[in-house]
């Protein structure tokens, strides 16, 4: 991260926005879960955000720029099976809010976006199972997948001058997944929708 940011800086001159957006999964039971797993996880989850955060904010502070974490909408919530990446992501909304109380009077904003599903090479397999599909169909309102640009739109928003006033905010790009309260769609069950 030292490197990559030193670099950025000889390229440009300054850096005004840093964007984290690493991010892997690990699916499965707890009880199946390996130390190999969370530390893998965590460290490219967890750590790449808080090892590129600390490298930036000095050159942030300069330019009075702004970080837009990646998180996801299982940082919003628990999930089946995805324990692991719950945790990490949750850590992630929090390391935000706390990032963005202590920076954000000294002019660097800070937020993350809490997409769900994107469609990505990294859940091209997910995609192809008509299940996997048909399930989250059933929990998006929108009814489909993200798609790249659509995510990287809200972080272009975020780092633009339209959102100066916005800061600790965990934005969902999901779909309308979250203004489910996780009932069922009772218009379905009862054959009116």
């Amino acid at each position: 991260m030292k490197r990559l940011v030193e670099d950025t800086i000889t390229k440009f001159g300054k850096l005004d926005v840093l964007v984290n957006n690493a991010a892997i999964a690990i699916f499965g039971p707890f009880a199946q879960t390996t130390t190999e797993d969370w530390r893998k996880l965590m460290a490219t989850d967890l750590d790449s955000v808080f090892f590129a955060c600390r490298e930036a904010l000095p050159h942030l502070l300069k330019t009075k720029g702004t970080i837009i974490n990646v998180s996801s909408a299982s940082g919003l919530g628990g999930d089946w099976g995805l324990g692991l990446c719950n945790a990490a992501k949750g850590a992630i909304n929090n390391f935000t809010r706390a990032l963005a109380l202590e920076y954000g009077s000294r002019g660097v904003r800070i937020n993350a976006v809490a997409p769900s599903l994107t469609s990505t090479d990294a859940t091209a397999d997910l995609q192809k199972s008509e299940a996997v599909m048909a399930a989250f169909r059933d929990r998006l309102p929108i009814g489909r997948a993200a798609t790249p640009d659509e995510i990287a739109g809200v972080i272009a928003f975020l780092a633009s001058e339209d959102a100066l006033f916005i800061n600790g905010a965990n934005l969902p790009i999901d779909g309308g997944l979250q203004a489910s309260n996780g009932q069922p769609n009772f218009l379905s069950l009862f054959g009116q929708g």
